[in-house]
């Protein structure tokens, strides 16, 4: 999809059919996802699939998020994806069930290779697991996996998938483990 040797600073990064599809699908965000009213998660999801997300059942996507490749985007049942989130999904992004993104959550699937001198783009994939919530305000970099369970807290910035495993709560920039995290029966 990127195309290869490209100065990305010169010119376009991505083929002409890429650049025409989301073109396309910037005009129906505009004119048919954005305006909708806040209870018509159906009609969202709806236009989402269209475009190519493969998305599961009960799953609520508020009017004000942003998508920039719908055919990139996967998200499993019972998942809460809150006011103005941003999919910055230049690579695949999964999102696992009963997962929760937050209102203004970034996930940026894109970065450039610095040490290249043409600055070449690089599009790295993102998973969030399952029954993890991304909190208010928190980024997640290129190529992270957020592993099953965890807590990115508000405002933390996650630019490394953790070794710490499932189940962990994290706080900060860098984000760091502060503690395990527990459910009540």
């Amino acid at each position: 999809m990127i195309l290869q040797g490209t100065d990305s600073r010169a010119g376009p990064s991505f083929s002409l059919r890429n650049r025409v599809a989301r073109a396309i699908w910037g005009v129906v965000w505009a004119l048919l996802f954005r305006p909708s009213l806040r209870p018509m998660h159906v009609w969202r999801v709806g236009l989402l699939r269209l475009f190519g997300a493969r998305i599961g059942r009960q799953v609520h996507i508020h009017a004000s998020c942003r998508v920039w490749a719908p055919w990139q985007l996967e998200i499993a049942d019972r998942v809460g994806v809150g006011e103005r989130v941003i999919f910055y999904n230049m690579g695949a992004m999964r999102i696992g069930r009963e997962a929760v993104i937050s209102q203004g959550a970034h996930l940026c699937g894109g970065t450039h290779d610095y040490d290249d001198p043409r600055f070449q783009l690089m599009a790295k994939d993102i998973c969030i697991g399952e029954q993890a919530w991304i909190c208010t305000e928190a980024f997640v970099g290129p190529g992270v996996s957020v592993p099953a369970g965890c807590v990115l807290g508000a405002r933390a910035v996650m630019t490394r998938t953790p070794a710490d495993g499932a189940w962990m709560v994290y706080a900060g920039n860098p984000a760091r483990a502060i503690k395990r995290r527990r459910l009540r029966a």
